[in-house]
């Protein structure tokens, strides 16, 4: 009777284990994402408040641009590969030229960071000579190669929304104009001269 129990509770365990093997998870590992990541997309309108759709693409946009970037930055930047991830940076930007990544390059070459987090995102708008200005204001978290921080920083970005009507469909595509800029400073409305 005993060794019936022993047996029993043998095969109730081996069935376990061999059902929690089973299990197949369909995660998508990083460099896939990163292989596959451009700015290609249109977004449809969705069920959600559209200020909350625009700030999870933002936020979207932001954490694949920056994970782009490390990679870049990790590689000899001359071969093949390197040229490939770099036209896909470009594809972010509505009018990328040779200084449009020069800052954020600097900054993460100086850290040494090899991976990014971007911690919390808003988006807001400004206005500035009667133009309406997007911007984006986020947090990110740098790493080292042994995924130690290496501090939280504040920045901004600037981004437009492009129409791209598809079939009586309203969408848009997204595009930053600056990365890692300061928004445009605004002039004091006081003048100068003697104040009482």
């Amino acid at each position: 009777m005993k060794n019936l129990n022993k047996f029993l509770i043998f095969a109730m365990i081996s069935f376990v284990l061999a059902a929690c093997n089973n299990k197949k998870t369909d995660t998508v590992s990083d460099l896939d994402k990163l292989r596959n990541s451009n700015n290609r997309k249109s977004y449809p309108a969705v069920q959600m408040d559209s200020m909350q759709a625009v700030n999870s693409i933002t936020k979207q946009k932001v954490q694949e641009l920056l994970d782009l970037s490390t990679l870049y930055l990790s590689g000899n930047r001359d071969t093949e590969i390197d040229t490939v991830i770099y036209s896909q940076m470009q594809s972010y930007f509505h009018k990328p030229d040779t200084l449009t990544f020069k800052k954020l390059f600097r900054e993460l070459d100086s850290l040494k960071v090899k991976s990014v987090k971007v911690n919390s995102l808003e988006v807001y708008k400004d206005v500035y000579k009667n133009d309406t200005l997007d911007y984006a204001k986020f947090n990110v978290e740098y790493f080292d190669d042994k995924n130690r921080s290496l501090g939280i920083f504040e920045k901004n970005a600037q981004y437009i929304l492009q129409s791209a009507p598809v079939k009586f469909k309203k969408e848009f595509k997204f595009f930053f104009l600056n990365f890692y800029s300061n928004p445009l400073l605004k002039k004091d409305s006081t003048s100068v001269g003697v104040t009482k």
